[in-house]
């Protein structure tokens, strides 16, 4: 068994709950920019002063409602200044926000909104009145829904003025750290979503503890990030306390087609994101080279900045590396940073694994992204990697304040930031965390002398060929992920004789691929078998397998017409690949990969 406990470098504490962080600024900073705005496509500062004016307002409001100390709120909104707004003045008014991915099915809301029992619901457009009106019989305790973009805060707002000061402090100080602050439910890869129940203690203590170790990160001159990660994800949610904790400046892009813009115009210091949005950065510049022209020197420009990463860990570059470095730093690397703002250092990665090409990549271009892990069940981060303590391709050490444990390669995590418990789900609970309060993630992982994590994969997910090899998928599907002609994977061989995978295409890489070969306008059943496609493909799987030993490559692979979208259900708001609704829908698939 191994283990590595950090203490805490902020001890834990009872009193005081999340609302003290936007009023504590403002009375200690009032024109301190906490905030920032887009009015009219320009962005606008908000003071603390300001910020905690509009909370307190707009938590009358809910006391006005009839909202109590403990009650259920649930919020189904896009990433924006509105979410945050309301996040801290309920718990300003001592309720409890329940989050609902925006793009959640009737169904999922309607099961998030009866398990956690919300009275009412915040929701942002038309069409998010519409499914909750759809499902009004199956909630029969909810009582109000509030909708942003028909002014439904404003109401609030207005309902509530004649609520007094002091109603709101003395609601204010119903609370402490052990009080419930939100019911987060799990993606639901596979069977229903249960709900995390973590408390005020789990964001502030992790928050306060974090802001200490990436004090470089979150504390350093104009420190600010543009949020577009969903804030009904534990991820971004961690981030906007931590943020709004260190009186760093945030921001908010509630769509990611403007993100570019958003970035170009708001100019963020760090920025957080799932892997997949730093796959799909690096694949479209290697598209937009390729497309110009400049393939070849995109390529050779990306090997360089991997190399002179690499040489940061073994004693630096030599001079003829640094010379490149400085070339295409001139040609290509400045382009992708002013692509994202030009003032980003560092950016904070989870919710997948990275891999050490895009880490290396990265940060030989001048942004270097400090890789973490997490769960909802931990509120969010674990570990993760620090400016001063950076080991790339592991998920860095644990938090202070957080223990890791692996025993029989399972990875256990104990601290500040684990959980409560499930809502209404006392034997998932008892299952979860053993006696001495450590959770039992489900990954599996090793850690080395220094203590840092590396995850090798997720004991549910392990196949067992026929021939009783043990295949962990996620690392392959990782790799073929990687070439920018590839959309999505999936590693199958459960009692097979030997791996496959169900590959998807990019649809943003495709045309240009398509073009170039000259298959433009080729009925998709032709292309699937054409030799060109199937050679670009096969390349991408020899790359993969020189990863794993022959028992675990990949000997087939069948390309779908369809990509795994959130559209479709084949991915969580997170990104994860459903992989047992995959594997039950395409059935038919994978058996024709071992007919």
């Amino acid at each position: 068994m191994q283990e590595y406990e950090v203490p805490p470098l902020i001890p834990p504490r009872e009193e005081g709950n999340l609302s003290d962080i936007v009023h504590g600024w403002a009375q200690r900073d009032p024109q301190r920019p906490l905030l920032s705005r887009q009015d009219e496509g320009v962005w606008r500062d908000v003071t603390a002063a300001d910020f905690s004016r509009e909370v307190r307002e707009l938590a009358k409001g809910f006391l006005a409602a009839g909202i109590e100390v403990g009650d259920r709120v649930a919020v189904m909104s896009r990433t924006r200044y509105e979410w945050t707004l309301t996040d801290f003045a309920l718990w300003t008014a001592g309720a409890v926000p329940v989050p609902v991915y925006e793009t959640s099915s009737a169904a999922q809301t309607a099961w998030i909104l009866q398990d956690s029992g919300a009275v009412a619901v915040v929701v942002e457009t038309p069409q998010h009145s519409q499914l909750v009106a759809g499902i009004r019989d199956e909630v029969p305790q909810l009582r109000d829904v509030w909708q942003i973009d028909a002014g439904g805060l404003d109401e609030l707002v207005t309902a509530g003025a004649e609520v007094a000061d002091a109603d709101v402090e003395a609601r204010r100080s119903q609370l402490d750290r052990s009080s419930l602050a939100t019911v987060i439910y799990t993606s639901g890869t596979t069977g229903r979503p249960k709900g995390a129940e973590l408390t005020h203690s789990n964001f502030l203590s992790l928050g306060e503890n974090a802001i200490e170790r990436l004090e470089q990160v979150v504390r350093s001159d104009g420190a600010r990030t543009l949020l577009f990660l969903p804030l009904a994800h534990v991820f971004a949610r961690l981030i906007q306390v931590l943020v709004l904790q260190a009186g760093a400046q945030l921001g908010h892009s509630p769509d990611v087609k403007n993100l570019l813009p958003d970035l170009a115009a708001y100019r963020p210091t760090f920025l957080l994101a799932v892997p997949r949005v730093f796959e799909k950065v690096y694949n479209g510049a290697a598209q937009k080279a390729t497309d110009g022209g400049r393939g070849a020197l995109f390529a050779r420009a990306a090997d360089v900045a991997q190399r002179w990463s690499r040489a940061q860990d073994t004693g630096g570059p030599g001079l003829l590396l640094r010379a490149q470095h400085r070339l295409f730093d001139a040609l290509v690397y400045h382009r992708l940073r002013e692509a994202m703002g030009g003032r980003v250092v560092y950016a904070i990665s989870g919710g997948a694994a990275l891999g050490e090409r895009l880490g290396h990549f990265y940060r030989g271009i001048g942004l270097t992204i400090l890789e973490g892990y997490g769960l909802t069940e931990t509120t969010a981060p674990v570990s993760v990697n620090t400016p001063e303590l950076i080991k790339i391709g592991t998920v860095g050490r644990p938090l202070p304040g957080v223990g890791v444990r692996v025993k029989d390669g399972e990875v256990l995590v104990r601290g500040v930031n684990v959980f409560r418990g499930y809502l209404n789900d006392p034997e998932a609970t008892e299952t979860a965390l053993d006696e001495d309060g450590w959770f039992r993630t489900g990954d599996l992982g090793e850690l080395d002398e220094q203590g840092f994590l590396t995850i090798t994969g997720r004991a549910k997910e392990i196949l067992v060929t026929a021939t009783g090899k043990n295949v962990s998928p996620g690392p392959l599907e990782d790799q073929l992920r990687a070439t920018p002609l590839i959309s999505q994977a999936l590693v199958v061989g459960e009692g097979r004789p030997f791996v496959a995978a169900l590959i998807t295409l990019d649809p943003e890489a495709l045309p240009g691929w398509l073009e170039r070969h000259e298959l433009d306008g080729l009925p998709f059943e032709e292309l699937r078998r054409n030799d060109v496609l199937l050679e670009a493909v096969q390349q991408a799987v020899d790359s993969a397998n020189e990863s794993v030993s022959r028992a675990e490559s990949i000997r087939r692979f069948e390309i779908l017409e369809h990509d795994f979208t959130e559209e479709n259900g084949y991915l969580t708001p997170s990104m994860k690949l459903k992989r047992n609704l995959v594997t039950q829908d395409l059935a038919d698939q994978i058996e024709t990969l071992y007919s």
